[in-house]
């Protein structure tokens, strides 16, 4: 891999690192609020609605100019919901804002790979960005979770810092200056030369425009199954990071710092998953790996009758490799699809407004059945279902294709 690539990689890792410790520390300033147990997906929700609102101009704009330029400009709309949590803002708005500058990074970040490197190397890129993600997410979360903590709170908060008169509030600068390495490394990403398409004025254009690569993306037989596979990891990975941390609470007796630890046992499995599929499996076979979408699903079921902390740890890193080995190819799969038939930025951007209405609905639903009363049990026992047999619907609409493509393929060859 170019040199290019690992810069990429740092400021993908730092950036990631720290809207995952954020989230940790803007679940504990809910509590400290006393706010309803509910906002604490709804976190997740408000993160999220940027992706779907703004689809239709973030591929627009991410295809307007240098990547390296749209992931900056992106971090500094990060820096300032930062910003906005250390001055007192409700979370949920601060976090919104977080995610603002998240939906506009995401579509310059997978885009830039498909531009930089050629198709042969993209599973292997997306094995590494996937891998490195799932890093950030493992070490934000030990960093959100240590920082919460009541011994290294107390602490920063005796160094007496201007402006800093709680713990928690201590913590969060500590973010903000993950998100200044990440812009850092922002700066140094290499121009892919690619020629860009001039940003259109015109919002209406910009949505009939991203209406047709919707349909495209939908209509292509390798496109939909692979969109359909990322769309649904994405809303039940949100969902499972929340489920997690209640599980861990209500069966092993966890609190919120260590339950956030157990997250990042999750992801240890998904980065172990992801190197495995990354180093296994080619684009070609790519779609050979649904059934383990299926098997992942009935795995997190087995989190209702676990109470030991240490088949639990067992279990997590189970499930997080059989999500890891799945989506990976899928990822890399729907991206060359996407870079075909539209154009990287325009092709992200589709993929995260289906990825991410997937995160608002099932994170939606998971905070209505939290508000309602209802067992963690019953609620795990629901997604493993649901997650399993939406997969299963996926593999067999894939095999459908595959049948139907066979019988056109069969009638040409009678033609001629």
């Amino acid at each position: 891999m170019p040199l290019g690539f690992y810069i990429i990689m740092a400021a993908q890792f730092f950036s990631a690192l720290a809207d995952n410790a954020l989230l940790i520390i803007a679940i504990a300033l809910l509590r400290d609020m006393a706010a309803p147990a509910e906002y604490e997906p709804l976190l997740k929700l408000f993160f999220t609605v940027s992706y779907v609102a703004l689809a239709a101009f973030v591929g627009a704009f991410a295809d307007s100019m240098p990547k390296w330029r749209v992931m900056l400009i992106s971090n500094t709309i990060k820096i300032g919901g930062c910003l906005m949590l250390f001055l007192g803002t409700h979370p949920l708005f601060a976090y919104a804002v977080v995610g603002l500058g998240a939906a506009a990074y995401s579509p310059a970040k997978y885009g830039i790979l498909t531009e930089y490197l050629p198709h042969r190397l993209l599973v292997v890129a997306n094995g590494w960005i996937e891998g490195l993600t799932v890093g950030a997410i493992i070490l934000g979360t030990v960093i959100g979770g240590t920082l919460i903590h009541p011994g290294v709170a107390a602490w920063l908060v005796a160094l007496d810092l201007p402006g800093i008169d709680t713990a928690l509030k201590a913590t969060v600068p500590i973010v903000g200056l993950l998100y200044l390495l990440a812009a850092l490394f922002n700066v140094y990403i290499p121009d892919t030369g690619v020629d860009h398409k001039p940003l259109k004025s015109n919002p209406i254009y910009l949505l009939h425009d991203f209406n047709h690569c919707l349909k495209l993306l939908w209509r292509d037989r390798l496109g939909q199954i692979s969109l359909a596979v990322t769309t649904l990891f994405w809303g039940a990975g949100a969902t499972l990071q929340f489920i997690v941390i209640k599980w861990a609470e209500h069966n092993l007796g966890f609190n919120l710092s260590q339950a956030s630890l157990l997250q990042g046992v999750v992801a240890i499995g998904i980065a172990a998953g992801s190197v495995v599929a990354a180093r296994m499996i080619t684009l070609r076979r790519s779609v050979q790996v649904i059934p383990l979408g299926i098997a992942m699903g009935l795995a997190v079921i087995l989190m209702t009758v676990v109470t030991h902390a240490t088949v639990a740890m067992v279990l997590m890193v189970i499930v997080g490799m059989l999500a890891g080995f799945f989506v990976v190819p899928m990822n890399a799969l729907l991206q060359h699809r996407g870079h075909i038939l539209m154009g990287a930025g325009h092709s992200i951007a589709v993929q995260n407004f289906n990825e991410n209405l997937s995160i608002l609905v099932m994170t939606g639903l998971y905070a209505l059945l939290i508000m309602t009363g209802v067992s963690i049990k019953v609620v795990i026992v629901l997604f493993g279902l649901f997650v399993a047999g939406t997969m299963w619907l996926v593999w067999m609409r894939h095999e459908q294709n595959q049948r139907e493509f066979d019988a056109v393929a069969l009638l040409e060859d009678r033609v001629h």
